[in-house]
């Protein structure tokens, strides 16, 4: 397995796909030390040993203006086409953002190497005519979510689910919270989560900071924690909202101990969401866009709920504004209800949990570096 067609290749354009990418990293050079394991993509699949020949998951900003994310996909393809010219990759695997990688999908397809999609495109919520693509260009789909093999096997795509990292991989709260000091104490505690990407920031920190003000207003005991993805959107946040009110704190890297430390979360609607309910915590979700924009997310988006928390419930167990054009006023009023009503929080807490239950006994790293694996055993024989 260790010859010259033993070269993974990964490709990341995300934070999110970052994350995902490095526990799948480890575990495969974990098992056979020798593999040949290449990377467009983030600091963590760095860490985590591959050999990075591109860095773009660092901030989430390619996704900013459409121009600039065409042309800067044009050239990262292009610079991988070349690089592949002189290395024969075994395996690709394009870690989420399906926009970004269905082209090196087909490039790399178009030279022999087996596709496997680390993150199944979200082709159940909008876009049902992209499973052909996706046939064409992918040889087996990692799914995090638990419904979502039958769906795709169902439709003619090998697919298996291994669980999601956020829920299902270890977490040393200590560790992973080097930066943690205690915010100020007071209750009810409200913890606000801004998205990993400085565009979320800019349309969504004064939403928050709104609902913050409202509850502190209602509750003058109250305490608030920020918790930012990174030092990148800490600044941001700063810089969007000023100088923070009292009893509000601003940590970086402290998900873990926040989600533990909070009553309720409002979160930019993503992957984070996850967190909260991975410490059976309610959340809010939001993603303050432009009228346009919603209305047509709205028109395509299949399925009646947005934020993961409501998809795996398949009900509306939180509430959610994804995507959100209109006044903060609803906002406000959903997050003083579970401010005020410790009964609501224990019912949607007691949902968290059977949410995450669906989740157990998988371990996403080990199991998506076995679907690897068997791909790179095809393509040696």
């Amino acid at each position: 397995m260790s010859g010259s067609k033993s070269v993974i290749l990964f490709t990341a354009f995300e934070p999110s796909g970052d994350a995902h990418a490095a526990p799948v990293i480890v575990a495969l050079l974990r098992r056979d030390p020798k593999l040949r394991i290449v990377a467009w993509g983030g600091p963590r699949m760095e860490a985590a040993g591959a050999e990075m020949m591109g860095r773009t998951a660092d901030d989430g900003e390619m996704g900013i203006p459409a121009l600039r994310k065409v042309l800067a996909i044009r050239k990262v393809a292009q610079e991988i086409s070349r690089w592949a010219d002189h290395n024969a990759v075994a395996v690709h695997v394009p870690v989420d953002s399906p926009a970004a990688n269905f082209p090196m999908c087909a490039r790399m397809k178009k030279r022999g190497a087996r596709v496997v999609h680390l993150v199944a495109p979200q082709i159940w919520a909008w876009g049902p005519w992209r499973i052909r693509k996706l046939r064409r260009l992918t040889d087996h789909v990692i799914c995090l979510l638990p419904f979502e093999e039958a769906w795709f096997r169902q439709r003619g795509v090998a697919a298996t689910f291994v669980g999601h990292p956020v829920i299902n991989d270890p977490h040393d709260v200590d560790a992973a919270s080097l930066g943690w000091i205690e915010p100020v104490a007071g209750e009810p505690r409200l913890l606000l989560l801004p998205g990993s990407r400085t565009i979320e920031v800019d349309r969504n920190a004064r939403v928050l900071m709104e609902v913050a003000a409202a509850v502190r207003a209602r509750f003058p005991d109250s305490s608030t924690l920020i918790a930012a993805a990174n030092a990148n959107i800490a600044r941001r946040f700063e810089q969007v909202v000023g100088n923070l009110p009292p009893r509000t704190s601003l940590l970086t890297g402290v998900i873990d101990r926040a989600a533990a430390w909070c009553d309720f979360g409002v979160a930019v609607s993503g992957t984070v969401s996850l967190d909260l309910a991975r410490a059976h915590k309610p959340v809010i979700g939001v993603y303050k866009t432009r009228r346009i924009a919603a209305f047509a997310a709205n028109i395509v988006l299949r399925s009646p709920w947005r934020l993961l928390p409501n998809i795996l419930a398949r009900r509306k167990l939180v509430p959610e504004f994804v995507p959100w054009a209109g006044s903060s006023a609803p906002i406000i009023d959903a997050a003083l209800q579970l401010a005020s009503d410790t009964q609501l929080r224990a019912q949607i807490s007691d949902g968290m949990r059977s949410i995450t239950a669906t989740f157990a006994g998988h371990d996403p790293g080990e199991e998506s570096a076995s679907v690897i694996l068997s791909m790179l055993h095809h393509a040696s024989h």
